[in-house]
């Protein structure tokens, strides 16, 4: 009996410790929705902006993000799957699994301000690519690579060794082994891993203020060496630098990028779930 209700308490205290973290962000979810859906129209998603940002859309920022995000990829996505690879198949304890491993906690602890400055710092000066789309992707990109490799190789290590032993045992070299048997299980951990980090890297701010951002270009760019708007600046310009900016507009541009990284995170829990049905073990 007393084991009951102690296993009752603890359930209780548990469930209570999860209202308190999910029902703040309900709200909060709730109160940019309601204040922000009266701004959304298509004029507000399709134009440029006008009269100090204070009228018209803000589609040149939406555009931007969505070139940051995939530019993020790129810069990030071979290289990530390539270390987890490396770390889950070939590493055994070496000198350098070690410092990799150490390169990623260490990566993960860091603010995203500092992100900023090393990027400003190495891309943008030493590398001398200027404040541009390709600067700040670079940024993003090193930003999200603990995320991407802890995630992808965890998913690879989770694919059950038999897979590896009877495709070795047919003839098969370790690395088609790898590509053909291992890669393809691990496939729906590796989504969501970079879905996550993409999306992360979509609702940043800091490390694009130094490297891309620019305060107002309704121009869009037409090259990687061009700067941009993003969503995460442009709602934090208007939010605090342009003066009487109507709260339906700033709430409306919190919605927006609220929807583009909410759409991002529900891609990744469908493409799992989907793909994790398929699997045979």
């Amino acid at each position: 009996m007393k084991r009951q209700h102690t296993q009752k308490l603890a359930v209780g205290l548990i469930t209570a410790a999860a209202a308190l973290v999910v029902i703040p962000i309900i709200l909060v979810i709730v109160m940019i929705f309601v204040k922000g859906i009266t701004a959304i129209s298509w004029e507000f998603l399709t134009a440029k902006p006008s009269h100090g940002m204070k009228a018209g859309g803000i589609m040149p920022a939406i555009l931007g993000t969505l070139i940051l995000t995939l530019g993020t990829a790129i810069a990030c996505i071979p290289l990530a799957i390539g270390a987890a690879i490396y770390l889950a198949e070939y590493s055994s304890d070496s000198r350098l699994a070690r410092w990799v491993r150490l390169a990623m906690v260490n990566l993960a602890g860091i603010p995203s301000i500092v992100y900023g400055l090393f990027g400003l710092g190495a891309f943008v000066l030493f590398l001398n690519l200027g404040t541009s789309i390709l600067a700040g992707s670079l940024t993003l990109g090193i930003m999200t690579l603990p995320v991407v490799i802890s995630t992808a190789e965890e998913a690879i290590r989770a694919v059950p060794q038999e897979f590896r032993i009877v495709s070795q045992s047919l003839g098969a070299t370790r690395w088609q082994t790898i590509r053909h048997q291992v890669l393809p299980h691990a496939v729906p951990g590796i989504m969501t891993g970079i879905i996550l980090g993409l999306s992360r890297a979509a609702g940043e701010t800091a490390p694009i203020l130094f490297t891309v951002a620019a305060f107002y270009l309704p121009n869009l760019p037409r090259s990687a060496s061009d700067q941009t708007m993003a969503l995460p600046y442009h709602l934090y310009v208007i939010s605090t630098q342009v003066p009487a900016m109507p709260l339906a507009v700033q709430y409306g541009t919190a919605l927006v990028l609220l929807l583009v990284v909410l759409s991002l995170t529900l891609t990744a829990t469908v493409i799992r779930a989907r793909m994790r049905r398929r699997r045979d073990w």
